[in-house]
């Protein structure tokens, strides 16, 4: 039976039209990965579709959709697929977003659901036109999925939150098992790369999730390859540490198209094994970094390791 590929026609990103071209650069032999053909893979694409539901596994261009949607891991894209922001790593779209969706959160949980998972990852774009930035629809997305489906751990992945006093504490109150919040890069490198955000702001809303609802598990993650150094990454873990954030995820950076930010460098798997190694040392109770590591990938797996970390921990 015949593939249909479907063509996107949309302009993804108006704002960075004018910008000159980065050349996309050939990826090295670790980087690489195997087209989807599973026909799991189809049924989970046709479940986002009929449930009308978007996934960053898709708006981000995600490397290891293949790989997570033939095992049923598709990670929940919240509040539609237009963000406000434009930050100049991501391939999502960026505009003026439409309408929350009030039936949004019963479709997710009914996905989840019939997905089967133990453990799912709900997401969502940047809502800078909204009063609390979407704060109460992640938490009745959350609601729902408890609802829904009772024995599912629940991880999120949240904006940031910036000049939406109390939207923070709304989120926290509905005790996500995992609350991440993406630094994405160094201090440096926000003006260029993440322009729309704050890195203490960032660094603050992770602190403030720990004393808010201390037994929830924070989470942060970094790119790699945008021109940072290792003394930067090493002092972004110890930023990190100090907030008490208790898993970091360090990934390859990959250029969604020319008008994005360009690769500075691909580092090799042996340099990510040191950055793990280096995150460790400062006390993470999960650290994952490989080229392909993203925010929700091998997320039921590594949930699972960090309980086991936190028991450990716990005992001694």
């Amino acid at each position: 039976m015949a593939t249909r590929i479907e063509i996107d026609h949309r302009v993804r990103h108006p704002e960075k039209q004018g910008r000159p071209d980065n050349p996309i650069q050939r990826k090295p032999g670790w980087i690489r990965v195997k087209a989807p053909t599973s026909a799991v893979y189809q049924q989970t694409r046709e479940l986002m579709r009929e449930k009308k539901l978007s996934t960053v596994c898709e708006e981000a261009a995600c490397p290891n959709i293949g790989e997570c949607w033939s095992q049923r891991h598709a990670t929940m894209m919240i509040m539609g697929e237009i963000c406000t922001r434009a930050c100049s790593f991501c391939n999502v779209s960026t505009g003026l977003p439409a309408a929350l969706d009030a039936d949004e959160p019963r479709r997710v949980a009914e996905a989840v659901a019939t997905l089967g998972l133990r453990h799912v990852v709900i997401t969502s774009v940047d809502r800078d036109d909204l009063a609390d930035g979407g704060a109460a629809h992640f938490a009745a997305v959350i609601a729902a999925v408890r609802a829904t489906a009772p024995g599912v751990t629940v991880e999120i992945l949240t904006p940031d939150f910036l000049r939406k006093p109390g939207a923070l504490e709304v989120v926290a109150a509905a005790k996500a098992d995992v609350f991440n919040h993406n630094l994405e890069t160094v201090p440096r490198l926000y003006p260029g790369i993440r322009p729309g955000a704050r890195y203490y702001q960032s660094l603050r809303l992770l602190d403030r999730v720990k004393q808010l609802e201390p037994a929830t598990f924070t989470k942060s993650g970094l790119m790699v390859g945008l021109g940072e150094t290792r003394a930067e990454i090493g002092q972004v873990m110890d930023d990190l540490r100090i907030a008490d954030v208790d898993f970091i995820t360090i990934g390859q950076y990959l250029q969604p198209t020319v008008k994005h930010a360009a690769v500075d460098k691909f580092w090799t798997p042996e340099e990510f094994e040191e950055l793990a190694s280096m995150a460790r040392a400062k006390g993470f109770l999960q650290v994952s970094a490989t080229p392909l590591t993203r925010s929700s990938y091998h997320a039921d797996a590594d949930f699972a390791a960090l309980r086991e970390a936190r028991a450990r921990q716990l005992a001694a």
